[in-house]
């Protein structure tokens, strides 16, 4: 067991005079809050080398940082040990006869989870085991409603790719506290494509299938030992129960599960029954890639769709079948769209690599792969102003542990609450 220390907790009474000491006075800088409602607390964390501080103000007068304020004052709560595997953690302790507060992990701040050590096994100091986001990918099938819609989250695995290049101009002290990176910088991302059930059948995108070779898996760290076919069977469905097939874009993420090769090597669509459908400017950009988009677009997870005839182009926003519409949003591509999902008076968005995951939040973390980045900005910026205004059902298509949440705003501030 390897323990890494993560951050440490302070009790806070007065906020602004902490954020006046840690901010003003040691010019270090303070993140969005998160509050983490199972143990009615605020959490500010504050960058520091390699670790961070945790700020944390009671939102409640039963919370456990309200009680230690009553009992002891503001200080020091705790201290955090990062692991890569909880439960075995839990476990050895056991073992070794450590007195745990948490026999089992709970959720906690960054999506993490965490566990508690006793203070009297641990020399009277209240120790927090904690296993990040990355280590807690979920890859299972979640299901969601929204009026008459069934909306079935499925995962095609996992890739990585570099953490710089996913966060663009944002500083790597600041996304690696939410998104840890492997010795080769490169970050955890899921593929997450999207089954909407109304008056047919839709899947939105469909990760990046099985046609390419080990060294394209080992560049990008492929993990695929549980894959779309898998989740396909685990909701009940098979891919001759798909009649749409809809296209964000045509990234190998994305379109790779387009299709497939038959035993004879053959390209053929992977869903038989459908029709597949892109958006016009998309496909011309991808059937004419150039220097900059190349090592994203694979001619052979898409061209075959023309040759089968099961192809149909867009050209504008549109209804695609009744509760799902698509919208054009730029930014990541010329011509990327996300799908609007709307009945009974609630709405669902796949907002795909607008924000890619649930730590792109803030506006102004875009992607350096962005080939138009003012303008995901614009389109985010709007986005999220809505998605807040009508209490959406956000899909995150690459966050490996949260499928879908709702973003909520309390002064001025954005959260992501997991559904």
């Amino acid at each position: 067991m390897k323990a890494i220390l993560d951050h440490v907790g302070i009790a806070v009474g007065d906020l602004p005079a902490a954020l006046a000491f840690y901010r003003d006075a040691l010019g270090l800088e303070i993140e969005a809050s998160e509050e983490v409602a199972s143990q009615r607390v605020r959490a500010h964390f504050v960058p520091v080398g390699q670790s961070s501080l945790e700020l944390l103000e009671a939102t409640a007068p039963d919370s456990p940082i309200a009680r230690y304020l009553d009992q002891r004052g503001p200080g020091l709560h705790h201290i955090t040990l990062r692991v890569d595997d909880i439960r075995a953690t839990l476990a050895h302790l056991t073992l070794r006869g450590i007195r745990l507060i948490d026999a089992e992990p709970r959720a906690g701040a960054e999506g993490a989870l965490v566990a508690f050590i006793h203070p009297s096994s641990a020399q009277g100091v209240l120790v927090e085991i904690k296993q990040s986001r990355v280590a807690s990918r979920k890859s299972s099938v979640t299901r969601y409603t929204v009026g008459n819609l069934e909306l079935i989250s499925l995962c095609d695995g996992f890739f990585h790719l570099d953490g710089g290049a996913m966060f663009g101009t944002v500083p790597k002290t600041l996304w690696e506290k939410r998104t840890p990176a492997d010795a080769r910088n490169r970050i955890t991302l899921a593929m997450r494509p999207l089954v909407v059930r109304g008056a047919r059948t839709m899947i939105i995108d469909a990760g990046l299938g099985d046609k390419e070779n080990e060294k394209f898996n080992e560049i990008y760290g492929v993990e695929r030992a549980r894959n779309l076919d898998h989740t396909l069977a685990e909701a009940g469905l098979s891919p001759d129960d798909i009649e749409i097939v809809l296209a964000t874009h045509l990234h190998f993420d994305h379109a790779g599960g387009f299709t497939m090769r038959d035993a004879s090597g053959r390209l053929r669509p992977r869903f038989p029954r459908a029709q597949y459908i892109v958006r016009r400017g998309e496909w011309e950009d991808a059937t004419h890639p150039h220097e900059r988009n190349r090592a994203s677009y694979f001619l052979d997870n898409y061209v075959p769709l023309a040759d089968a005839g099961v192809l149909q182009l867009v050209d504008d926003d549109q209804t695609i079948m009744p509760g799902v519409s698509v919208r054009r949003t730029g930014g990541h591509t010329m011509h990327h769209q996300m799908a609007v999902i709307e009945s009974g008076g609630r709405t669902a968005a796949f907002v795909a690599d607008l924000m890619p995951t649930t730590a792109h939040l803030g506006e102004a973390w875009i992607m350096g792969y962005d080939l138009y980045p003012m303008d995901s900005l614009a389109a985010k910026k709007a986005f999220l102003k809505e998605a807040v205004e009508r209490e959406m059902l956000v899909f995150f298509e690459h966050d490996p542990v949260v499928a879908a949440g709702r973003i909520a705003e309390q002064n001025g501030k954005r959260t992501i609450r997991p559904h």
